[in-house]
């Protein structure tokens, strides 16, 4: 069996005892072991602070941008057997798998173009200057500086290459050295994402650390100057901020589950790009990664006329999708992750049928296509019908982090639909299809800040889009209040988490050479 090991302190470290298992989800078979016992955490944060910390704030932003660059063509090298290996150990469909290594390599060469183009700059600028005298001489400039500490990622177990890379390219392009430690699950795959980038020696010595096990008391070493970004669920978030993190000053950055909700606007009708683009996202977000998604839709708002015929017409797509070990070519999606997921989604199918029925799936632990009876960890994907969504509790509250959505009916206007989506106090997504330009702005209007981002689905960009749970490096990801109030990516924004903000004041033309701008010249935010 495989032993996963940890890079601490620019070498590699193999465990002898403290072992978790990961499990193959089809199989029930252990795959390989992973402990982070014997570390020295306090040490740990120390060397990336002291050894990596410097090196990259040393670095331009061009600079740093290569590197990051360089890490992308690392993964595109390694990206076969990225995706044989989450297919062999994880469970996940091969095109799943493809969704998760990409985006890892995307993200990075993003992030890699973003930092070529700000040039030989250590630092940015936000906005213009402005002038605080009588005269242009006094003058005053926000800046945005690396901060000193170390940047600690905690990641969730359903993106384990493409979690790794979209907080490690915000953070070394921002110039802080990161610890990275996977969700034990699917840590085989993110190692093997960090060691193509650790081994090629692309980065600075103190730059990237890796755990594979537990934290241990890695969180209790960090101070004022550090950063945590989680992703996960919404309780273990917020254990997190009720812990010591609260007393130290560290930044915390939480993206956390959500009941993420795909509206159908009343002017959309029973055929057309619209209605297509409606079914083909909604089962997509359904059973993609087998509905372990952090953007998966989880409720479905249709008006009241349109009920019946999403429940046939989506029904069907779910019923006609193979569910089964990957390895088999007729399977369509594969096992969720581990016996805990699994009984979680059950029970949480259970709770939900209090306020619901079933229109698909059966809600409960199935066999799998091309795999051993009673073994593995199958859920055949479940749509349920809830007849009364406004007096319901549990549709809008419990998040089954599984393939199961429930369909609802609205009242036809934006505000009822708003009304239904904000009951669930957060969303990292809501997906809105429709082609009225009035429905949409007074959507936008009645719920648009319950929301992390608006997907807009009408019949002109139809063919173009790429999904309500794909998070785009171009935009923000996160999401208010249950969605953890956080944000991530967004271009240059994705930067601020990792970066602080001063106001610099004094002399124009003095202040002007120090930071590096030209009159009024000014670098776009990243906040």
């Amino acid at each position: 069996m495989r032993t996963l090991r940890c890079y601490v302190e620019d070498r590699w470290r193999e465990a002898a005892s403290g072992f978790a298992l990961l499990v193959d989800p089809c199989s029930e078979e252990p795959v390989a072991r992973a402990s982070s016992q014997g570390i020295d955490f306090a040490r740990a944060v120390g060397h990336a602070r002291r050894v990596g910390g410097p090196a990259l704030r040393a670095a331009s932003f061009a600079r740093r941008g290569e590197l990051l660059q360089q890490a992308s063509k690392l993964l595109q090298e390694q990206r076969d057997e990225l995706i044989a290996l989450s297919v062999e150990t994880t469970g996940t469909t091969r095109k799943d798998a493809k969704f998760d290594v990409d985006g890892a390599i995307l993200t990075l060469a993003h992030y890699g173009d973003l930092g070529r183009s700000l040039g030989e700059r250590q630092f940015l600028l936000d906005g213009e200057g402005l002038q605080l005298g009588r005269s242009p001489r006094f003058w005053g400039q926000h800046v945005y500086l690396p901060r000193t500490g170390v940047a600690v990622h905690v990641n969730a177990f359903n993106f384990p290459a493409w979690g790794f890379a979209e907080k490690a390219a915000c953070a070394l392009l921002a110039g802080m050295p990161l610890i990275t430690k996977p969700a034990t699950s699917t840590a085989l795959v993110a190692e093997r994402a960090a060691a193509a980038v650790i081994e090629a020696g692309v980065l600075p010595a103190g730059a990237l650390t890796l755990i594979c096990g537990g934290p241990g008391d890695l969180l209790d070493q960090l101070g004022p100057q550090d950063v945590l970004a989680f992703t996960g669920s919404a309780a273990t978030a917020l254990e997190l901020r009720r812990g010591r993190l609260l007393g130290s000053g560290c930044r915390v950055n939480v993206e956390a589950d959500s009941l993420n909700a795909a509206v159908l606007g009343p002017d959309a009708g029973v055929e057309g790009e619209t209605w297509s683009a409606f079914l083909r996202d909604v089962e997509r977000e359904i059973t993609q990664k087998s509905g372990q998604k952090c953007t998966a839709v989880r409720r479905i708002l249709v008006p009241a006329e349109r009920l019946d015929d999403v429940e046939r017409e989506l029904g069907a797509r779910l019923e006609a999708v193979v569910v089964g070990n990957p390895q088999d070519e007729r399977v369509t999606m594969g096992p969720l992750a581990t016996r805990a997921q699994l009984d979680d989604a059950v029970s949480g199918v259970e709770a939900l049928l209090a306020e619901s029925r079933l229109a698909a799936g059966t809600g409960r632990r199935v066999d799998g296509a091309g795999n051993p009876s009673g073994k593995g960890f199958f859920l055949r994907p479940t749509l349920l019908r809830c007849a009364d969504p406004a007096a319901a509790d549990a549709v809008h509250r419990r998040e089954v982090f599984g393939p199961v959505a429930t369909l609802m009916a609205y009242d036809g206007s934006a505000a009822g639909a708003a009304e239904l989506v904000a009951r669930a106090e957060g969303t990292l997504v809501t997906s809105l299809y429709s082609d009225d330009r009035e429905f949409v702005t007074a959507y936008l209007a009645a719920g648009g800040a319950s929301t992390g981002r608006l997907y807009v689905g009408s019949q002109k960009v139809a063919p173009q889009l790429p999904g309500s749970g794909v998070a785009l490096p171009q935009l923000v990801h996160g999401g208010p209040g249950r969605a953890g109030g956080g944000e991530e990516l967004g271009g240059l924004r994705g930067l601020a988490l990792y970066l602080q903000r001063l106001a610099v004041t004094g002399d124009r033309s003095l202040i002007s050479r120090v930071v590096g701008a030209r009159g009024e010249e000014s670098t776009d935010p990243p906040s």
